[in-house]
Protein backbone atom coordinates (compact mmCIF):
# COMPACT_ATOMS: atom_id res chain seq x y z
CA UNK A 1 0.00 0.00 0.00
CA UNK A 2 2.85 2.33 0.77
CA UNK A 3 4.53 2.29 -2.43
CA UNK A 4 0.94 2.37 -4.65
CA UNK A 5 1.08 5.60 -2.38
CA UNK A 6 4.54 6.95 -3.50
CA UNK A 7 3.97 6.32 -7.16
CA UNK A 8 0.41 8.18 -7.12
CA UNK A 9 2.36 10.89 -5.23
CA UNK A 10 5.23 10.68 -7.97
CA UNK A 11 2.50 10.90 -10.36
CA UNK A 12 0.71 13.95 -9.11
CA UNK A 13 3.60 15.40 -8.84
CA UNK A 14 4.93 14.75 -11.98
CA UNK A 15 1.91 16.56 -13.41
CA UNK A 16 2.54 19.27 -11.43
CA UNK A 17 5.79 19.80 -12.45
CA UNK A 18 4.96 18.92 -16.74
CA UNK A 19 1.80 21.87 -16.73
CA UNK A 20 4.75 24.31 -15.98
CA UNK A 21 7.48 22.51 -17.81
CA UNK A 22 5.97 21.53 -21.10
CA UNK A 23 4.91 24.92 -22.11
CA UNK A 24 8.06 26.62 -20.36
CA UNK A 25 9.86 23.82 -22.52
CA UNK A 26 8.25 24.91 -25.97
CA UNK A 27 8.65 28.48 -24.88
CA UNK A 28 12.41 28.13 -24.33
CA UNK A 29 13.10 25.62 -27.25
CA UNK A 30 11.04 27.94 -29.78
CA UNK A 31 12.29 31.43 -28.88
CA UNK A 32 15.93 29.80 -28.64
CA UNK A 33 15.30 28.34 -32.43
CA UNK A 34 15.22 31.74 -33.54
CA UNK A 35 19.34 31.92 -33.48
CA UNK A 36 19.00 28.24 -34.53
CA UNK A 37 16.96 29.19 -37.93
CA UNK A 38 19.25 32.24 -38.08
CA UNK A 39 22.85 29.74 -38.03
CA UNK A 40 21.00 27.59 -40.33
CA UNK A 41 20.25 30.14 -43.51
CA UNK A 42 23.43 31.89 -42.82
CA UNK A 43 25.88 28.42 -42.83
CA UNK A 44 24.33 28.12 -46.37
CA UNK A 45 26.04 31.66 -47.15
CA UNK A 46 29.68 30.06 -46.20
CA UNK A 47 31.87 29.36 -43.43
CA UNK A 48 32.93 32.31 -42.69
CA UNK A 49 29.55 33.71 -42.17
CA UNK A 50 28.86 31.04 -39.98
CA UNK A 51 31.61 30.77 -38.18
CA UNK A 52 31.12 35.12 -37.65
CA UNK A 53 27.58 34.94 -36.25
CA UNK A 54 28.30 31.66 -34.10
CA UNK A 55 30.81 33.97 -32.57
CA UNK A 56 28.32 36.68 -32.04
CA UNK A 57 25.26 35.02 -30.79
CA UNK A 58 27.90 32.41 -28.96
CA UNK A 59 30.35 34.95 -27.89
CA UNK A 60 29.20 38.13 -27.42
CA UNK A 61 25.35 37.49 -27.35
CA UNK A 62 25.82 34.74 -25.20
CA UNK A 63 27.86 37.04 -22.79
CA UNK A 64 25.28 39.68 -22.93
CA UNK A 65 22.45 37.19 -22.72
CA UNK A 66 24.00 35.22 -20.00
CA UNK A 67 23.69 38.62 -17.85
CA UNK A 68 20.42 39.56 -18.13
CA UNK A 69 18.82 36.37 -18.04
CA UNK A 70 20.82 35.83 -14.96
CA UNK A 71 18.82 39.87 -13.69
CA UNK A 72 15.49 38.19 -14.79
CA UNK A 73 16.12 34.85 -12.54
CA UNK A 74 15.96 37.22 -9.49
CA UNK A 75 11.79 36.75 -10.44
CA UNK A 76 12.20 32.91 -10.25
CA UNK A 77 12.68 33.60 -6.34
CA UNK A 78 10.64 36.37 -5.63
CA UNK A 79 7.92 36.02 -7.65
CA UNK A 80 7.75 31.96 -6.89
CA UNK A 81 7.69 32.65 -3.38
CA UNK A 82 5.07 35.57 -3.56
CA UNK A 83 2.81 33.05 -5.55
CA UNK A 84 3.06 29.96 -2.94
CA UNK A 85 2.64 33.01 0.00
CA UNK A 86 -0.32 34.72 -1.48
CA UNK A 87 0.96 37.66 -2.08
CA UNK A 88 0.03 38.32 -5.82
CA UNK A 89 -0.12 41.92 -5.09
CA UNK A 90 3.98 42.15 -5.15
CA UNK A 91 4.67 40.65 -8.55
CA UNK A 92 3.67 43.54 -11.00
CA UNK A 93 6.24 45.46 -8.66
CA UNK A 94 9.03 43.10 -9.12
CA UNK A 95 8.35 42.79 -12.76
CA UNK A 96 8.85 46.64 -13.06
CA UNK A 97 11.81 46.48 -10.65
CA UNK A 98 13.08 44.19 -13.16
CA UNK A 99 12.76 45.85 -15.93
CA UNK A 100 14.14 48.91 -13.98
CA UNK A 101 17.58 47.04 -13.60
CA UNK A 102 17.59 45.02 -16.74
CA UNK A 103 16.75 47.80 -19.26
CA UNK A 104 19.76 49.77 -17.41
CA UNK A 105 21.78 47.00 -18.08
CA UNK A 106 21.20 46.53 -21.99
CA UNK A 107 22.60 49.88 -22.18
CA UNK A 108 25.56 49.54 -19.94
CA UNK A 109 25.93 46.67 -22.66
CA UNK A 110 25.80 48.58 -25.54
CA UNK A 111 28.90 49.48 -26.42
CA UNK A 112 30.37 45.24 -26.55
CA UNK A 113 27.92 44.91 -29.92
CA UNK A 114 29.63 48.55 -31.09
CA UNK A 115 33.00 47.02 -30.56
CA UNK A 116 32.42 43.76 -31.40
CA UNK A 117 35.11 43.30 -34.19
CA UNK A 118 37.79 44.73 -32.42
CA UNK A 119 37.17 42.68 -29.16
CA UNK A 120 36.99 39.53 -30.79
CA UNK A 121 39.79 40.26 -33.34
CA UNK A 122 42.36 41.64 -30.37
CA UNK A 123 41.20 40.81 -27.24
CA UNK A 124 39.87 37.73 -27.35
CA UNK A 125 42.22 36.42 -30.56
CA UNK A 126 39.49 34.75 -33.12
CA UNK A 127 40.62 34.36 -36.96
CA UNK A 128 40.66 38.42 -38.70
CA UNK A 129 38.14 37.44 -41.37
CA UNK A 130 35.11 36.20 -38.64
CA UNK A 131 36.33 39.14 -36.52
CA UNK A 132 35.62 41.44 -39.74
CA UNK A 133 32.29 39.85 -40.56
CA UNK A 134 31.04 39.70 -36.88
CA UNK A 135 31.78 43.22 -36.43
CA UNK A 136 28.44 44.98 -38.71
CA UNK A 137 26.58 41.53 -37.89
CA UNK A 138 26.59 42.38 -34.06
CA UNK A 139 26.46 46.03 -34.60
CA UNK A 140 23.15 45.41 -36.59
CA UNK A 141 22.01 43.01 -33.99
CA UNK A 142 21.87 45.54 -31.09
CA UNK A 143 18.39 46.08 -30.76
CA UNK A 144 17.77 42.71 -29.71
CA UNK A 145 20.09 43.52 -26.80
CA UNK A 146 16.90 45.79 -25.64
CA UNK A 147 14.29 43.36 -26.27
CA UNK A 148 15.74 40.24 -24.13
CA UNK A 149 16.02 43.25 -21.54
CA UNK A 150 12.02 43.40 -21.58
CA UNK A 151 11.62 39.60 -22.40
CA UNK A 152 12.95 38.01 -19.67
CA UNK A 153 10.80 39.81 -16.43
CA UNK A 154 7.91 39.25 -18.27
CA UNK A 155 8.34 35.50 -18.85
CA UNK A 156 9.58 35.11 -15.14
CA UNK A 157 6.12 37.04 -14.32
CA UNK A 158 4.10 34.46 -16.52
CA UNK A 159 6.16 31.52 -15.53
CA UNK A 160 5.93 31.85 -11.70
CA UNK A 161 1.88 32.14 -12.13
CA UNK A 162 1.73 29.15 -14.29
CA UNK A 163 0.85 31.12 -17.12
CA UNK A 164 2.70 29.75 -20.17
CA UNK A 165 0.84 28.50 -22.32
CA UNK A 166 -0.07 32.14 -23.76
CA UNK A 167 4.28 32.23 -24.16
CA UNK A 168 4.42 29.13 -26.25
CA UNK A 169 1.73 30.49 -28.91
CA UNK A 170 3.65 33.58 -29.10
CA UNK A 171 7.19 31.89 -29.52
CA UNK A 172 5.94 29.93 -31.76
CA UNK A 173 4.26 32.66 -34.24
CA UNK A 174 7.16 34.49 -33.73
CA UNK A 175 9.36 31.92 -35.10
CA UNK A 176 7.53 31.29 -37.93
CA UNK A 177 7.34 34.44 -38.73
CA UNK A 178 11.17 34.75 -38.40
CA UNK A 179 11.48 31.94 -40.79
CA UNK A 180 9.65 33.53 -43.30
CA UNK A 181 11.67 37.83 -42.79
CA UNK A 182 15.15 35.38 -42.94
CA UNK A 183 14.75 33.37 -45.73
CA UNK A 184 13.12 36.85 -47.59
CA UNK A 185 16.37 38.57 -46.35
CA UNK A 186 18.82 36.27 -46.79
CA UNK A 187 17.54 34.11 -49.70
CA UNK A 188 15.67 36.02 -51.57
CA UNK A 189 16.51 39.90 -50.94
CA UNK A 190 20.49 38.49 -50.70
CA UNK A 191 20.92 41.14 -47.73
CA UNK A 192 23.07 38.88 -46.13
CA UNK A 193 24.43 38.76 -42.87
CA UNK A 194 22.99 42.49 -42.16
CA UNK A 195 19.57 41.14 -43.23
CA UNK A 196 19.89 38.38 -40.82
CA UNK A 197 20.68 40.47 -37.87
CA UNK A 198 17.23 42.72 -38.95
CA UNK A 199 15.17 39.65 -39.08
CA UNK A 200 16.22 38.42 -35.68
CA UNK A 201 15.76 42.10 -34.15
CA UNK A 202 12.18 42.24 -35.52
CA UNK A 203 11.47 38.54 -34.02
CA UNK A 204 12.24 38.96 -30.78
CA UNK A 205 10.38 42.78 -30.46
CA UNK A 206 7.64 40.51 -31.76
CA UNK A 207 7.38 38.31 -29.01
CA UNK A 208 8.11 41.57 -26.51
CA UNK A 209 5.00 43.12 -28.21
CA UNK A 210 2.68 40.02 -27.87
CA UNK A 211 3.59 39.19 -24.33
CA UNK A 212 2.80 42.99 -23.58
CA UNK A 213 -0.56 42.87 -24.54
CA UNK A 214 -0.70 39.69 -22.82
CA UNK A 215 0.23 41.61 -19.71
CA UNK A 216 -2.17 44.37 -19.66
CA UNK A 217 -5.07 42.38 -21.16
CA UNK A 218 -6.38 42.30 -18.06
CA UNK A 219 -6.07 38.63 -17.66
CA UNK A 220 -4.13 39.40 -14.25
CA UNK A 221 -6.06 41.97 -12.29
CA UNK A 222 -4.37 40.39 -8.72
CA UNK A 223 -0.80 40.73 -9.89
CA UNK A 224 -0.93 43.38 -12.17
CA UNK A 225 -2.21 46.90 -11.50
CA UNK A 226 0.02 49.14 -13.83
CA UNK A 227 2.61 51.18 -13.49
CA UNK A 228 3.94 52.53 -9.94
CA UNK A 229 6.73 54.82 -7.85
CA UNK A 230 6.66 51.64 -5.72
CA UNK A 231 9.28 49.90 -7.91
CA UNK A 232 11.72 51.92 -6.84
CA UNK A 233 10.79 51.03 -3.27
CA UNK A 234 13.70 48.33 -2.16
CA UNK A 235 15.40 48.44 -5.21
CA UNK A 236 18.88 48.04 -3.39
CA UNK A 237 17.56 44.87 -2.04
CA UNK A 238 15.87 43.62 -5.75
CA UNK A 239 19.80 45.03 -7.18
CA UNK A 240 21.59 42.71 -4.97
CA UNK A 241 19.59 39.79 -5.51
CA UNK A 242 19.25 40.39 -9.19
CA UNK A 243 23.18 40.97 -9.39
CA UNK A 244 24.17 37.54 -7.37
CA UNK A 245 21.20 35.91 -9.62
CA UNK A 246 23.36 37.10 -12.50
CA UNK A 247 26.87 36.03 -11.84
CA UNK A 248 25.15 32.53 -10.78
CA UNK A 249 23.71 32.79 -14.52
CA UNK A 250 26.85 34.12 -16.66
CA UNK A 251 29.63 31.82 -14.82
CA UNK A 252 27.35 29.11 -16.68
CA UNK A 253 27.01 31.40 -20.36
CA UNK A 254 30.16 32.34 -20.29
CA UNK A 255 31.69 28.76 -19.76
CA UNK A 256 30.38 28.07 -23.15
CA UNK A 257 31.69 31.30 -24.80
CA UNK A 258 35.40 30.40 -23.27
CA UNK A 259 35.12 27.04 -25.11
CA UNK A 260 35.10 28.79 -28.48
CA UNK A 261 37.52 31.48 -27.28
CA UNK A 262 39.38 28.66 -26.78
CA UNK A 263 38.55 26.94 -30.20
CA UNK A 264 38.97 30.02 -31.94
CA UNK A 265 43.34 29.96 -30.26
CA UNK A 266 43.71 26.60 -32.10
CA UNK A 267 45.57 25.93 -35.72
CA UNK A 268 43.21 25.80 -38.46
CA UNK A 269 40.66 27.87 -36.10
CA UNK A 270 38.07 28.55 -38.74
CA UNK A 271 37.40 24.91 -39.49
CA UNK A 272 37.63 24.20 -35.85
CA UNK A 273 35.30 27.13 -35.21
CA UNK A 274 32.71 26.10 -37.56
CA UNK A 275 32.92 22.24 -36.36
CA UNK A 276 32.13 23.17 -32.65
CA UNK A 277 29.38 25.62 -33.82
CA UNK A 278 27.50 22.83 -34.98
CA UNK A 279 27.95 20.64 -31.75
CA UNK A 280 27.29 23.91 -29.62
CA UNK A 281 23.98 24.86 -31.53
CA UNK A 282 22.88 20.83 -30.89
CA UNK A 283 23.88 21.10 -26.95
CA UNK A 284 22.05 24.53 -26.51
CA UNK A 285 18.92 23.58 -28.46
CA UNK A 286 18.75 20.73 -25.81
CA UNK A 287 19.64 23.30 -23.04
CA UNK A 288 16.56 25.10 -23.85
CA UNK A 289 15.22 21.55 -22.86
CA UNK A 290 16.60 21.38 -19.53
CA UNK A 291 16.34 25.09 -19.17
CA UNK A 292 12.42 25.17 -19.57
CA UNK A 293 12.32 22.33 -17.30
CA UNK A 294 14.32 23.94 -14.94
CA UNK A 295 12.00 26.83 -15.04
CA UNK A 296 9.39 24.46 -13.80
CA UNK A 297 11.17 22.91 -10.63
CA UNK A 298 12.00 26.73 -10.12
CA UNK A 299 8.35 27.57 -9.85
CA UNK A 300 7.33 24.44 -7.82
CA UNK A 301 10.14 24.53 -5.35
CA UNK A 302 9.76 28.30 -4.87
CA UNK A 303 5.75 27.66 -4.41
CA UNK A 304 6.10 25.43 -1.75
CA UNK A 305 8.64 27.38 0.07
CA UNK A 306 6.56 30.22 -0.25
CA UNK A 307 3.60 28.34 1.47
CA UNK A 308 5.68 26.91 4.21
CA UNK A 309 5.64 23.39 2.49
CA UNK A 310 8.87 22.31 2.92
CA UNK A 311 8.33 18.22 2.43
CA UNK A 312 6.06 19.07 -0.58
CA UNK A 313 9.22 20.89 -1.84
CA UNK A 314 11.66 17.76 -1.56
CA UNK A 315 9.68 15.63 -2.94
CA UNK A 316 9.10 17.75 -6.07
CA UNK A 317 12.83 18.11 -5.91
CA UNK A 318 13.21 14.00 -6.65
CA UNK A 319 10.76 14.13 -9.06
CA UNK A 320 11.94 16.24 -11.35
CA UNK A 321 15.70 15.38 -10.90
CA UNK A 322 14.45 11.54 -12.24
CA UNK A 323 13.03 13.13 -15.10
CA UNK A 324 15.98 14.97 -16.26
CA UNK A 325 17.78 11.89 -16.25
CA UNK A 326 15.29 10.50 -18.74
CA UNK A 327 14.95 13.11 -21.08
CA UNK A 328 18.73 13.46 -21.00
CA UNK A 329 18.75 10.04 -22.18
CA UNK A 330 16.66 10.20 -25.15
CA UNK A 331 18.62 13.36 -26.38
CA UNK A 332 21.81 10.90 -25.71
CA UNK A 333 20.38 8.39 -27.88
CA UNK A 334 19.05 10.87 -30.63
CA UNK A 335 22.87 12.46 -30.95
CA UNK A 336 24.58 8.72 -31.04
CA UNK A 337 21.70 7.81 -33.85
CA UNK A 338 22.07 10.50 -35.83
CA UNK A 339 25.22 11.81 -35.02
CA UNK A 340 26.33 11.72 -38.86
CA UNK A 341 23.21 13.81 -40.74
CA UNK A 342 22.66 15.84 -38.47
CA UNK A 343 25.74 18.78 -39.40
CA UNK A 344 24.50 18.63 -42.47
CA UNK A 345 21.77 21.10 -41.68
CA UNK A 346 24.25 23.69 -41.04
CA UNK A 347 26.51 23.08 -43.60
CA UNK A 348 27.08 21.69 -47.09
CA UNK A 349 31.29 21.55 -46.51
CA UNK A 350 32.46 17.48 -46.25
CA UNK A 351 35.47 18.62 -43.71
CA UNK A 352 32.84 20.45 -41.58
CA UNK A 353 30.27 18.04 -41.53
CA UNK A 354 32.31 15.15 -40.81
CA UNK A 355 34.87 16.98 -38.15
CA UNK A 356 31.32 17.61 -36.50
CA UNK A 357 30.09 13.73 -36.84
CA UNK A 358 33.16 12.47 -35.18
CA UNK A 359 32.94 15.14 -32.30
CA UNK A 360 29.04 13.76 -31.85
CA UNK A 361 30.19 10.91 -30.00
CA UNK A 362 31.26 13.40 -26.82
CA UNK A 363 28.11 15.63 -27.84
CA UNK A 364 25.88 12.61 -26.90
CA UNK A 365 27.26 11.99 -23.59
CA UNK A 366 27.37 15.90 -23.08
CA UNK A 367 23.46 16.46 -23.33
CA UNK A 368 22.68 13.16 -21.09
CA UNK A 369 24.23 15.20 -18.20
CA UNK A 370 23.88 18.88 -19.74
CA UNK A 371 19.94 17.88 -19.01
CA UNK A 372 20.56 17.19 -15.41
CA UNK A 373 22.71 19.97 -14.38
CA UNK A 374 19.82 23.12 -15.30
CA UNK A 375 17.26 21.36 -13.47
CA UNK A 376 20.05 20.96 -9.99
CA UNK A 377 20.40 24.97 -10.63
CA UNK A 378 16.79 25.56 -10.59
CA UNK A 379 15.85 24.32 -7.61
CA UNK A 380 18.95 26.91 -6.31
CA UNK A 381 17.45 29.61 -8.07
CA UNK A 382 13.57 28.46 -6.24
CA UNK A 383 15.34 27.88 -3.28
CA UNK A 384 17.39 31.19 -3.37
CA UNK A 385 21.04 29.85 -3.17
CA UNK A 386 22.02 31.83 -6.09
CA UNK A 387 25.28 32.95 -3.88
CA UNK A 388 26.10 29.40 -2.92
CA UNK A 389 26.15 28.11 -6.73
CA UNK A 390 27.77 30.90 -7.95
CA UNK A 391 30.89 29.60 -5.64
CA UNK A 392 30.70 26.19 -7.15
CA UNK A 393 30.23 27.41 -10.79
CA UNK A 394 33.59 29.32 -10.65
CA UNK A 395 35.19 26.33 -8.93
CA UNK A 396 33.66 23.76 -11.31
CA UNK A 397 34.06 25.86 -14.48
CA UNK A 398 36.74 27.90 -14.21
CA UNK A 399 39.43 26.12 -11.85
CA UNK A 400 38.32 22.86 -13.45
CA UNK A 401 37.22 22.59 -16.50
CA UNK A 402 38.94 25.62 -18.33
CA UNK A 403 42.45 24.38 -17.15
CA UNK A 404 41.64 20.62 -18.10
CA UNK A 405 40.29 22.05 -21.45
CA UNK A 406 43.47 23.74 -22.19
CA UNK A 407 45.18 20.58 -21.33
CA UNK A 408 43.58 18.11 -22.84
CA UNK A 409 42.97 20.85 -26.14
CA UNK A 410 46.95 22.28 -26.43
CA UNK A 411 49.38 20.47 -24.42
CA UNK A 412 47.58 16.93 -25.32
CA UNK A 413 47.03 18.49 -29.04
CA UNK A 414 43.67 17.23 -28.89
CA UNK A 415 42.21 20.40 -30.37
CA UNK A 416 38.70 21.03 -30.05
CA UNK A 417 37.86 17.25 -28.89
CA UNK A 418 40.09 17.79 -26.12
CA UNK A 419 38.75 21.24 -25.31
CA UNK A 420 35.34 19.76 -25.03
CA UNK A 421 36.28 16.95 -22.46
CA UNK A 422 37.66 19.96 -20.36
CA UNK A 423 34.31 21.23 -20.63
CA UNK A 424 32.06 17.90 -19.55
CA UNK A 425 34.78 17.60 -16.69
CA UNK A 426 33.58 20.84 -15.29
CA UNK A 427 29.88 20.39 -15.84
CA UNK A 428 30.19 16.42 -14.60
CA UNK A 429 32.11 18.09 -10.93
CA UNK A 430 29.39 20.93 -10.96
CA UNK A 431 26.63 18.47 -10.75
CA UNK A 432 28.21 16.01 -8.39
CA UNK A 433 28.92 19.26 -6.17
CA UNK A 434 25.23 20.30 -6.94
CA UNK A 435 23.50 16.90 -5.95
CA UNK A 436 25.67 16.67 -2.67
CA UNK A 437 24.24 20.17 -1.66
CA UNK A 438 20.24 19.12 -2.37
CA UNK A 439 20.72 16.16 -0.59
CA UNK A 440 22.20 17.86 2.87
CA UNK A 441 19.54 20.75 2.40
CA UNK A 442 17.15 21.28 5.74
CA UNK A 443 14.33 22.12 3.53
CA UNK A 444 12.44 23.68 6.95
CA UNK A 445 14.46 25.93 7.24
CA UNK A 446 14.67 27.41 3.69
CA UNK A 447 10.85 27.31 4.13
CA UNK A 448 11.56 30.18 6.83
CA UNK A 449 14.05 31.87 4.77
CA UNK A 450 11.66 32.13 1.90
CA UNK A 451 9.18 33.99 4.40
CA UNK A 452 11.78 36.18 5.81
CA UNK A 453 12.95 36.73 1.93
CA UNK A 454 9.20 38.30 1.09
CA UNK A 455 9.07 40.30 4.25
CA UNK A 456 11.99 42.28 3.63
CA UNK A 457 10.78 42.91 -0.57
CA UNK A 458 6.99 42.92 -0.30
CA UNK A 459 6.66 44.71 3.02
CA UNK A 460 4.77 43.02 5.00
CA UNK A 461 4.64 39.55 6.64
CA UNK A 462 2.24 36.82 4.18
CA UNK A 463 -1.00 35.75 5.86
CA UNK A 464 -1.34 32.07 3.95
CA UNK A 465 -1.65 29.53 6.88
CA UNK A 466 0.80 26.81 6.93
CA UNK A 467 -0.26 23.54 5.64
Amino acid sequence: MEGQGLVRRSWAESKLLWRVAFPAVLVEVLQFSIGFVTASFVGHLGVVELAAVTAVESILEGFAYGVLFGMGCALDTLCGQAVGAGRLDALGVYVQQSWIVCGATAVALTPAYALAAPILRTLLRQPADVAAAAGPYALWATPRLFAHAANFPLQKFFQTQSRVWALAAISAAALAAHAALTYVAVVRLRYGLRGAAVAGNVSYWLIDAAQFAYLVSGQFPDSWKGFTVAAFSNLAAFVKLSLVSAVMVCLEFWYYAALLILVGLLQNAQLQLDIMSICINYEFWTMMVALGFSEAVSVRVSNELGARRPKDAKFSVAVSSLTSVVIGAIFMSIFFIWRTSLPRLFSDDKEVVDGAARLGYLLAITVLFGNIGPVLSGVAVGAGWQMQVAFVNIGCYYLVGIPFGVLFGFKLKLGALGIWMGMLTGTLLQMTILLFIIMRTKWEAQAILAEKRISELAGQRPTIENR
